[in-house]
């Protein structure tokens, strides 16, 4: 996961897999059919491990709705290493692979869901206890929230700043309030 996140799925070779892994060619193409099927489980993980955390966060019930998305933004936000600009796999794929291949769209779409889910969730309760905006609908503003998070990782592979990041989601987030 960490090969393709880095370099990307077309730049990634097998010996790049191989020398990170430590496992032999022969060894990886009795697990995984070839670097396509490697990938595939690799972006699976990268999904999982994400939302994952953002489902830690969200089920916090001692926090409220605003404390829960700042803490996402927060983790967002501080997910990379300064010197390693990444970005985040998802994203990368989506603008690496467009929509030429079902399998990783598929991925890409069930990841941008299951986010905008949790947000949409978080949203709606803040909506009920008054501390978030009804201009727009839970769902509009956990897609404009995503969507917002997802232009963050291109800031971040693209080279901007964490200064420079951070004022675009505090932005994004604060559009929120009611």
């Amino acid at each position: 996961m960490e090969v393709f996140w880095t370099k990307g799925f077309k730049s990634t070779s097998f010996e790049d897999l191989t020398r990170t892994t430590r496992v032999k060619k022969q060894s990886l193409y009795c697990v995984f059919e070839d670097k396509r099927d490697l990938f595939l489980k690799a972006l699976a993980l990268y999904r999982e491990q994400s939302i994952s955390v953002l489902e830690e966060l969200a089920s916090r019930e001692e926090v409220s709705p605003l404390k829960k998305l700042e803490a996402i933004r927060h983790a967002k936000l501080c997910q990379g290493n300064e010197t390693i600009r990444r970005g985040c796999l998802i994203v990368n794929s989506a603008l690496e692979f467009g929509t030429d291949d079902e399998e990783v769209t598929r991925e890409i779409e069930m990841m941008f869901a299951q986010v905008e889910q949790i947000l949409e969730k978080i949203i709606r309760s803040g909506q009920e206890q008054r501390l978030i905006t009804t201009r727009h609908t839970s769902k509009e503003l956990a897609a404009y929230l995503n969507n917002a998070l997802l232009g963050a990782k291109i800031m971040e592979r693209s080279g901007a700043s964490r200064t420079q990041i951070d004022a675009v989601l505090r932005t994004s987030f604060a559009m929120l309030e009611p």
